[in-house]
C-alpha cells in the first residue's frame, strides 16, 4: 500500500511540476536562503512549539533537499531511490500510528521553510492534513512602509495575545478589528478556551465560506469571516451549526465579495440629476397609503444637537411631502437593543430607515441584511457594506470657509479649533479650516484640542490659557442648552462669548433628496449599477452645507466669505486643491480625490496639535472611533 500512495503522490508532483512549468513558475519549493541572509536567520525570534497551518508550509530553508519535490511538496524521485523507500516507511508510520515527532522550521512573513522534516511535511499533505507540530523561530522582515510588511506586524502584534496564526486578513487594521469583535480589549490575552472556540468557528465557516465559492475570490476566509461577524456577531457565529453557518453565508455573499476590492467604495457627491415635471416633483400617496419613513437617533433632541438637528430635517420632509408621507422619530436606541428597536419601526410599518448615528451602524447593517426588502442608511462614511448605504455631508467646504474668516480676522494673533471625535470627516473639517486659515493669513497658527480629551471646557480653556480667541468650535448646539462651551466661529474673551460664523447642516434638504431617489427608484438603480458600497457625500453644490455670518463680522469678510461660498456651490473652488503640506514635511502634490479627503489621517503643516491616541479618548469617543475612527487614532489600540 504505501508503495501505491508513493506512485500517486509522484504523479500528483508531476503534474504540479508541468503546471508549474508551463506558467513559467519554478517547479521546486522555494529556498528561505534564496531571499534571507544567513545573518538575518541568526537573529530569529524562537517562538517554541507550535501547531502550524500545513497549507502555510510553502519551502525548505536550504537548496539540498529542493529538487526531491515539486512546488507542492509531493515527492519527484524515483520509487528506486533511497528517498522513496525512507517517504514509504513514514507514510505507514502515519497510517499505524501518526507522526508524532515535531518538525523544525523558520517562519517568515507566516510561511514556513522547513529546517528539519521535509518528509513528514510531504506525507502529511499527501493525506490532506490541517496542521503539523513544529519548532518554530520567526524571522522578522524590515519595516518598509508595505502593506504586507504592515500586515504582518499587525500579525505577531495579534499572536502574541491569541498564538494564532492561522487566520489571515487583506486590510490593515483587521486584526485588531477581530480582537474588538472578540469582546476583548487592545490587550487582553486570549485563554485556552477562547482559542479552542474559535478554531471551531473559523474552520466551520471556512468550509461554508468555500462551499459557496471563496477560493475564487481574491480575498482571503478571514476577510469574508470578519464581515459575518460584524453583522452577526462572533457570538452568534460561534453558537451555530455548519448548516446554520452555510445559510449566514448565502445571506451576506455579497458582502463577502465586496471584501476582494481594492477600492470597495463608490462615492456619490451630488444627488443624480434627472430632468423632471412639475408634476413628477410632487409626492402621492401610493396605493397603500403613504410611504413610512423611520428617523432612529441615539439621543434625545434635547440632550444632542445632532439628533436634533436630524429631527429638523424629518419635521421638514414631513411639511413638504404632507400627507405622502407618514415619519416616526425613535429616539434613546442605544438604550437598549438598537437593532430590536429598527425591529420595532420595521414591525410598524416603516419601509425606509434612517439611522442617524454611527453607533447605529452595527444594528443597522444586520437588519439591512434580515430584510433585505426594507432600504436602511446609516449617517456616517468611509463604511464598505454592501447591503446598507451610509450618507453624510461634505462639512470641510463651510470650515474651510470660516478659517477664512478666522484668518482674515487674527491679525497677527494665533486661532484654536476643538473637534470632538477623530473619525471620518472631521480630519478633513480641521484641515480645511487650517487652509482656509492659511490662504488669508500664512503666518497664523491654528492650535488643535479635543473635547474628547478631558473635557470641552478643559479644552477650550487650553486655548484661551494661550491668550487664542477666535476658536472654532461645535458645529451643533444643544438647544435650550446655556452652558454650551462654544459653538461655530466664536470670539472669547472672559466670559463674554459671541458667534461670528457658523455651519448650517441642511438635513431636512439632504432627506428631500434623498427620499426623491428611493420613490423615481434612482436609488434602486445605483444599487444595480455599482458592485461597490454606495456612500453618499454631499456638499453645498447639492444644498444640504451652507454658511451663517452673523452681523459681528465684518462686510468685507462677509463678501470673501459669500465668494468662497459661491464658488464652491458651482463647483469652481475646491479647498484642497494643488501641492499641500502636511505636518512632517509630508507634500501632497495634486487634487485629493474624495477617497482621500474622507480617509485622511494626517494634518496640515500650520496646525499645533496632534491626532489623539485611543487611550485618551472618553468613553463615548472610543466607541465612536470603534466605528469610524481613522486610523491614526485607532491603530494605538493595540
Amino acid at each position: 500500500m504505501p508503495n501505491l500512495y508513493y506512485k500517486e503522490a509522484q504523479r500528483r508532483a508531476q503534474k504540479e511540476f508541468r503546471a508549474c512549468t508551463s506558467r513559467g513558475e519554478y517547479p521546486y519549493l522555494p529556498v528561505l536562503d534564496d531571499f534571507v541572509s544567513r545573518d538575518r536567520l541568526n537573529r530569529g525570534v524562537d517562538l517554541g512549539l507550535l501547531q502550524v497551518p500545513l497549507e502555510f508550509v510553502v519551502g525548505t530553508c536550504t537548496g539540498v533537499r529542493t529538487n526531491a519535490f515539486a512546488r507542492n511538496f509531493m515527492p519527484l524521485l524515483e520509487e528506486d531511490s533511497e528517498f522513496a523507500s525512507k517517504w514509504q516507511a513514514l507514510c505507514q508510520a502515519h497510517v499505524e500510528e501518526g507522526i508524532r515527532d515535531p518538525i523544525k522550521v523558520y517562519e517568515y512573513m507566516n510561511r514556513y521553510y522547513v529546517q528539519e522534516g521535509n518528509k513528514r511535511v510531504s506525507v502529511l499533505k499527501f493525506f490532506d492534513g490541517d496542521v503539523v507540530s513544529a519548532n518554530v523561530v520567526r524571522i522578522l522582515p524590515e519595516h518598509n512602509g508595505t502593506r504586507e510588511v504592515e500586515l504582518y506586524y499587525e500579525l505577531t502584534d495579534f499572536f502574541r495575545l491569541s498564538r494564532i496564526n492561522y487566520i489571515e486578513f487583506s486590510k490593515p487594521g483587521s486584526y485588531l478589528q477581530l480582537q474588538q469583535l472578540m469582546g476583548k480589549g487592545p490587550d487582553e490575552p486570549w485563554t485556552e478556551d477562547d482559542r479552542r472556540d474559535f478554531a471551531s468557528a473559523y474552520y466551520s465557516f471556512r468550509r461554508a465560506y468555500e462551499a459557496h465559492g471563496g477560493k475564487q475570490l481574491s480575498s482571503t476566509a478571514g476577510d469574508a469571516m470578519l464581515a459575518v461577524i460584524q453583522v452577526y456577531s462572533y457570538q452568534a457565529l460561534r453558537s451555530k451549526t455548519p448548516s446554520e453557518i452555510s445559510h449566514l453565508v448565502s445571506n451576506v455573499w455579497e458582502e463577502i465579495v465586496l471584501q476582494q476590492e481594492e477600492d470597495p467604495i463608490d462615492v456619490k457627491l451630488a444627488p443624480k440629476e434627472k430632468k423632471t415635471s412639475l408634476l413628477s416633483k410632487m409626492f402621492s400617496p401610493g396605493e397603500k397609503g403613504p410611504m413610512r419613513i423611520a428617523f432612529i437617533h441615539d439621543k434625545t433632541p434635547t440632550e444632542s444637537g445632532w439628533t436634533n438637528s436630524h429631527e429638523q430635517g424629518r419635521l421638514y420632509v414631513q411639511r413638504v411631502f404632507g400627507d405622502s408621507i407618514q415619519t416616526t422619530a425613535y429616539f434613546n436606541a442605544l438604550d437598549s437593543d438598537p437593532f430590536a428597536v429598527i425591529q420595532q419601526a420595521i414591525a410598524e410599518g416603516n419601509t425606509v430607515i434612517f439611522t442617524t448615528s454611527p453607533r447605529l451602524l452595527p444594528a443597522s447593517l444586520r437588519a439591512a441584511v434580515e430584510q433585505p426588502k426594507i432600504t436602511i442608511l446609516n449617517c456616517s462614511l468611509n463604511k464598505s457594506h454592501r447591503y446598507i448605504r451610509t450618507y453624510y455631508a461634505r462639512m470641510y467646504e463651510a470650515k474651510f470657509i470660516i478659517g477664512a474668516i478666522a484668518g482674515s480676522l487674527a491679525g497677527v494673533d494665533n486661532v484654536g479649533y476643538l473637534c470632538d471625535y477623530p473619525i471620518y470627516g472631521q480630519i478633513a473639517g480641521i484641515n480645511a479650516f487650517a487652509l482656509g486659515v492659511q490662504m488669508v493669513n500664512p503666518r497664523t497658527k491654528v492650535y488643535l484640542e479635543w473635547s474628547t480629551v478631558g473635557g470641552a471646557e478643559a479644552a477650550i480653556r487650553r486655548l484661551t490659557d494661550r491668550n487664542i480667541r477666535l476658536i472654532s468650535s461645535r458645529d451643533l448646539t444643544r438647544r435650550g442648552d446655556r452652558s454650551w462651551t462654544s459653538f461655530g466661529l466664536s470670539l472669547i474673551s472672559g466670559e463674554d462669548r459671541v458667534i461670528l460664523a457658523a455651519p448650517v447642516w441642511q438635513w431636512g434638504v439632504y432627506y428631500e433628496a434623498m427620499l426623491r431617489l428611493i420613490r423615481d427608484k434612482s436609488f434602486q438603480a445605483e444599487y444595480e449599477e455599482s458592485v461597490k458600497a454606495l456612500n453618499y457625500y454631499w456638499g453645498m453644490s447639492a444644498g444640504v452645507v451652507a454658511l451663517h455670518c452673523t452681523d459681528k463680522v465684518p462686510p468685507s469678510t462677509q463678501k470673501l466669505a459669500e465668494l468662497l461660498q459661491n464658488s464652491i456651490r458651482a463647483d469652481l473652488y475646491y479647498p484642497f486643491r494643488g501641492k499641500l503640506y502636511a505636518q512632517g514635511g509630508k507634500v501632497l502634490d495634486g487634487d485629493l480625490t474624495p477617497e482621500q479627503i474622507i480617509g485622511m489621517d494626517w494634518l496640515a503643516e500650520n496646525i499645533v496639535g496632534s491626532i489623539p491616541d485611543y487611550d485618551q479618548l472618553s468613553e463615548i469617543g472610543k466607541a465612536t472611533v470603534d466605528m469610524v475612527g481613522v486610523e491614526a487614532a485607532s491603530k494605538d489600540k493595540r
